[in-house]
């Protein structure tokens, strides 16, 4: 048990920072309802931990917490008035964009911490363990079960009603185009490509820089404005 509470207090940390932005940030900011979504997950994903749903609870948690400290720092480099990469630069520069729905915020801030940094965390969780991606594959994949079930909730709770093909249909086709569930499995080939990289840190950065750019892209697509 002693181990375990070694790494439950970074992960805690990481819910504290969150629910501190959550309480800063207007409700209607695009990072605020991203920064709800995401904290829903985080909560998620301690319980399951103290509930031992995890096989490997350390890795589970140093994933969940490089993970996070990925957008943490995206949030840190905007406040600052900094670059954030390439994948969180349209929910910044849109976040209060009155032509923006709350849905489009919180899909476009999962597209760019699933497709660009899940890829990294995993392979930040392996340097720090020591370990391979196969040996962190089945917390990959419970944390992208959560995410998943929560998608079709926050579907439900941000789409603007009631008729939704009617009043929503510009909405609905835009993002229509864009799966959780094939973000989560690009993002898998992406870190073990990654990994498989290690050694060739320049091919590596490169193979980076087009992944931030093309997952950036995709988030300027989901924050496209749309008319009332």
């Amino acid at each position: 048990m002693a181990q375990l509470e070694q790494f439950t207090t970074p992960l805690d940390a990481v819910v504290s920072r969150m629910r501190a932005l959550e309480e800063d940030l207007p409700d209607r900011d695009g990072v605020a309802v991203f920064n709800r979504v995401y904290l829903a997950v985080t909560e998620a994903v301690d319980r399951c931990v103290d509930s031992g749903r995890f096989p490997d609870a350390r890795a589970a948690i140093t994933l969940d917490v490089r993970f996070a400290e990925r957008y943490l720092s995206a949030v840190d480099a905007a406040a600052r008035e900094r670059r954030p990469p390439a994948c969180w630069r349209p929910l910044f520069q849109f976040r209060r964009h009155p032509g923006v729905r709350p849905l489009q915020f919180a899909l476009a801030g999962i597209n760019a911490h699933i497709g660009h940094d899940l890829a990294l965390a995993v392979v930040d969780t392996c340097r720090s363990l020591d370990c391979e991606p196969a040996d962190v594959e089945d917390e990959f994949d419970r944390v992208g079960d959560l995410l998943v079930s929560l998608e079709e909730r926050i579907r439900e709770d941000l789409m603007p009603g009631p008729d939704l093909l009617q009043i929503a249909d510009p909405l609905t086709h835009l993002l229509g185009a864009w799966s959780l569930e094939r973000a989560r499995e690009a993002t898998w080939t992406a870190a073990r490509a990654l990994w498989a990289l290690r050694g060739l840190p320049d091919v590596a950065e490169e193979f980076t820089g087009r992944l931030d750019t093309a997952v950036g892209f995709a988030g300027r697509m989901l924050l496209t404005p749309l008319p009332d």
